[in-house]
């Protein structure tokens, strides 16, 4: 018989190589740093009542201080917004926008977290449906619509948002990403940055096309930087690290403005977290005109 303190210690052996797979440490752009101006972050609830009819869903917006309310701002979406707003989880972002902004690495960028909808019950006790799968999985234009016929315009009744597409980015993490990406290729006339952790290009909803797609279209003027481990999921769906390797090969194939950074984390935030302050000044550099969206990454 093994003792309780011996299988304790075996178990920690063998999981230590897994933990340490993921033990991503978060760098200084990621915490609050003296004389650096902080954003305003405040929460909101919405109602579809045209694209997604009968959801609610919490959502954030985080302005900066730097926001004069006369210049248009920069628009940055996420998805699964709360994994993204929280300043104690893996991606901080709001500290990250206020140390990025003040060095002048990324503009002057209002941020949009927006949870999934959800479907309240009809029956009191009964249980909320999750529209979380429907919206960022499916491959169609209708989450593009959402932002663009609802969100977007309600936000901009309290701040100057602009239209230019290149200054609009927009990310998530797992069906988040995917649903980053499908906004943009839907959409490239609106959206032209997409960010993407872990993303979900696997067959949820027929994502795995995708980088058929990318190789067989006329490339689009969308800036894409991927982020995925090579402990990701791997199930019935597809494999997550083979799907994220397949869009990177057919966005250089295609000639993308792109970058695929791959880790030893799993479907998770920790890798990408890490990363994010130079997820974002690759993603939004040259934002001050001398490069372009479609321009090639140095």
């Amino acid at each position: 018989m093994i003792d309780r303190l011996t299988l304790l210690v075996l178990v920690l052996i063998l999981a230590a190589p897994t933990l340490a797979q993921d033990n991503y440490k978060l760098g200084p752009d990621s915490m609050a740093q003296e004389g650096v101006p902080q954003g305003t972050v405040t929460q909101h609830k919405w109602t579809s009542k045209k694209i997604f009819p009968g959801t609610v869903r919490d959502y954030w917006i985080y302005v900066p201080k730097q926001y004069n309310g006369k210049t248009p701002a920069a628009v940055m979406v996420f998805q699964d917004g709360g994994t993204y707003v929280n300043t104690r989880r893996s991606f901080r972002v709001p500290t990250v926008f206020d140390n990025l902004i003040h060095k002048g690495q990324m503009p002057v960028t209002i941020g949009i977290f927006l949870n999934p909808g959800v479907i309240p019950p009809t029956k009191a006790g009964g249980k909320p449906r999750r529209n979380r799968s429907f919206e960022y999985d499916t491959l169609s234009g209708q989450y593009a619509r959402f932002l663009l016929e609802e969100i977007l315009p309600a936000v901009g009744k309290q701040y100057k948002l602009t239209d230019d597409p290149t200054m609009r980015a927009i990310g998530g993490i797992s069906s988040g990403g995917i649903c980053a990406w499908t906004v943009a290729w839907e959409r490239p006339d609106r959206f032209r940055k997409v960010l993407s952790h872990v993303g979900s290009f696997t067959n949820i909803r027929g994502g795995h096309v995708y980088p058929a797609f990318i190789r067989k279209t006329e490339p689009k003027p969308i800036r894409t930087f991927l982020q995925d481990g090579t402990n990701d999921l791997d199930n019935l769906h597809g494999s997550w690290p083979l799907s994220n390797r397949q869009m990177a090969a057919a966005l250089k194939f295609s000639k993308y403005d792109h970058k695929f950074v791959m880790g030893t984390g799993g479907h998770n935030g920790r890798h990408g977290g890490a990363i994010l302050p130079e997820s974002l000044k690759w993603l939004w550099r040259g934002w001050n005109g001398k490069t372009t969206a479609t321009s090639k990454a140095k």
